[in-house]
């Protein structure tokens, strides 16, 4: 299940190193080349939306097979593309199925023992991060063995494959809801915000934390290219290994969060996160601390990710693909700002100002979650059957 998150998020990924390379050979401009990205990104919010919820309406296991079969098919349209408009389309296709990923680990979640939520959560979490890190290392180095398709003919095979092995060896886990039709459940989604508090607090907490993780690696690009790196495009994809150090520590947040230290990993995660950027700051000029930052920031993500992840996988077992897609939805927006922010902010005030930017996203992850803790009546989470109980019942 690790393995197959990392698969599906990685195809949302590919494009971005090989811009450069799919708008010669299709003859696209550069703003026409780019528009790739956006397409992926408004396809994956679309499907974090439209069709998460459904894990709480059908069979589990055929949702997410399905999806996995249907991201191989898209990812074959990509390969094959022949100009701009089957290529736009063809990612945007794929990335809204791409949410299978976002099937299977609320599925783990319902799979896993209660005691032991937070390391199966933390390692399926661990995939999908390196999928997300690692995509445009694989990205660059299969373009330079047989062109930018491959990565996409690659893929689309992996996919296969990993469709095939969840429908051997997943369990059917039936959604049964039956109150609800599909536009029915659609609403119930939303209305999550207003009935789960818990969600409120954690949706803005994952927001800032997601933000600020985007407004590194979105910068990191730009101070890498420039002096006194001046790096190639290949060895700045390389870059992204650093990252996988932090990614690895998801199940040991998770381990921690199964020993009832749920919220001080939380709490832990976001000091880390705004201590990150000071090392961040000073790595404008040194390789050694820009690591250190890159690594700091990764580990402090993961374990406000993780941690939040628990929190909310605890609430109400019956809607925990309603309450993945809202969650998800609402960390997709933060990055998504961060991103945006950081094109800005770096023509202004350079990597001096980006850092100022991810800092307040940060600190601002750290005030939600100790203004959680005050205003919240629920003191921890520190193991799911309490928290399920109380829920039940306030419901």
């Amino acid at each position: 299940m690790s393995v197959a998150t990392g698969a599906a998020v990685a195809g949302n990924y590919f494009a971005q190193p090989l811009l450069d390379l799919i708008g010669r050979e299709l003859g696209l401009g550069p703003s026409l080349a780019a528009l790739t990205v956006t397409a992926a990104q408004v396809g994956y919010a679309l499907g974090l939306i439209l069709l998460v919820p459904l894990g709480d309406l059908v069979e589990r296991r055929r949702l997410a097979v399905s999806l996995y079969a249907l991201t191989a098919v898209f990812l074959l349209v990509t390969a094959t593309a022949v100009n701009g408009t089957v290529l736009l389309i063809g990612t945007a296709l794929t990335a809204l199925t791409s949410v299978g990923a976002q099937v299977v680990v609320p599925f783990a979640a319902s799979l896993a023992d209660p005691a032991e939520r937070g390391r199966v959560v933390g390692t399926v979490m661990t995939g999908l991060m390196l999928g997300l890190l690692l995509a445009r290392t694989a990205s660059g180095t299969l373009s330079e063995l047989g062109g930018w398709r491959t990565v996409y003919w690659v893929n689309a095979v992996l996919m296969v494959v990993v469709a095939v092995l969840l429908r051997v060896f997943l369990p059917r886990l039936g959604g049964g809801d039956r109150r609800f039709s599909y536009p029915g459940l659609l609403r119930s989604t939303l209305a999550m915000f207003r009935h789960e508090p818990l969600l409120r607090w954690r949706a803005g907490i994952g927001a800032l934390s997601m933000a600020s993780f985007s407004v590194l690696w979105t910068a990191l690009t730009f101070l890498l290219a420039r002096p006194p790196y001046g790096w190639s495009e290949s060895a700045i994809g390389l870059f992204g290994l650093a990252g996988v150090v932090g990614a690895l520590t998801a199940t040991v947040a998770g381990r921690l969060a199964d020993r009832g230290l749920v919220q001080v990993v939380s709490g832990a995660g976001a000091v880390l996160l705004v201590a990150s950027w000071a090392a961040a700051a000073a790595g404008a000029r040194s390789l050694f601390w820009l690591l250190i930052g890159v690594v700091v920031l990764d580990l402090a993500h993961q374990a406000v990710l993780n941690s939040t992840q628990n929190v909310l996988y605890a609430l109400r077992p019956e809607a925990r693909n309603r309450i993945n897609s809202a969650f998800m939805t609402s960390l997709f927006l933060g990055g998504a700002a961060g991103s945006a922010l950081t094109s800005v902010v770096w023509a202004r005030g350079g990597w001096g100002g980006v850092c100022v930017l991810g800092a307040l996203f940060s600190a601002g992850t750290l005030v939600l979650w100790a203004l959680e803790r005050v205003t919240t009546k629920a003191p921890s989470v520190p193991d799911a059957a309490p928290v399920v109980a109380s829920s039940r019942a306030s419901h």
